[in-house]
């Protein structure tokens, strides 16, 4: 009988945010699955907990896939967790959980922190319809055509980005929502510093380039008004 593939959300930065759940699915994994070795030794430090890791991401992916599989078919029970947050989410993994599906391996969740919806929660937007966008591409004009695309959503919208494009991407954003539009972004969600910076797409953008920040945010936007 294979084993159970577990993917078990991590907290964001407070590690009062774990759950009894995830402790305890985490210390019964034969092997944990992460996406960088140092934060999941970091974690595991925290909770006293000693495992094999398996490092999953975009350079190890197909060999690691592959092992993960084989210890999942010998009967291993594996957790997969992401640096912060739910995993799978813009994050490494999704191979090895379609390929879990199709062979009939179980695969189960275990809830917990999401930047995402932490964020949406404190926007002040409406949550009950939102588009999650993930992150815009790479390339200028497709970054400002994407963005134009968005504006045109009813939804609430919400936006992830590498911390050092975050004055690039709203640059994009003003240019494809306009001046107007509202918008929140939440920064260091659930870290001591923690804070939400509302306004205008505009006042956004002015206020990220008087007073720059480099850490991790999530850009939640009102969507259109009819």
């Amino acid at each position: 009988m294979s084993g159970t593939l577990s993917i078990v959300s991590v907290p964001i930065g407070n590690m009062g945010d774990i759950t009894l759940r995830a402790i305890e699915v985490l210390k019964n994994a034969d092997t944990i699955i992460c996406e960088d070795l140092k934060p999941a030794r970091r974690l595991l430090h925290e909770l006293q907990i000693e495992k094999e890791l398996l490092p999953l991401n975009e350079h190890t992916d197909k060999n690691a896939t592959e092992e993960a599989l084989t210890l999942l078919r010998s009967g291993k029970n594996l957790a997969l967790i992401s640096d912060a947050g739910t995993p799978l989410v813009a994050d490494p993994g999704h191979r090895l959980v379609g390929l879990a599906i199709k062979e009939g391996i179980e695969v189960s969740p275990v809830p917990g922190a999401s930047s995402i919806l932490a964020a949406l929660v404190v926007s002040g937007f409406r949550s009950d319809r939102f588009y999650f966008a993930g992150m815009l591409p790479r390339e200028k004009m497709e970054r400002k055509n994407a963005a134009r695309k968005l504006a045109a959503r009813d939804e609430t919208i919400v936006l992830l980005e590498a911390p050092y494009r975050l004055p690039q991407l709203m640059d994009d954003l003003v240019y494809g929502f306009g001046n107007e539009r509202r918008a929140s972004i939440v920064m260091d969600i659930s870290m001591p510093k923690e804070r939400v910076a509302r306004g205008t797409l505009l006042a956004l953008r002015d206020l990220i380039a008087a007073h720059p920040f480099k850490g991790e945010f999530v850009l939640v936007i009102e969507g259109r008004r009819s």
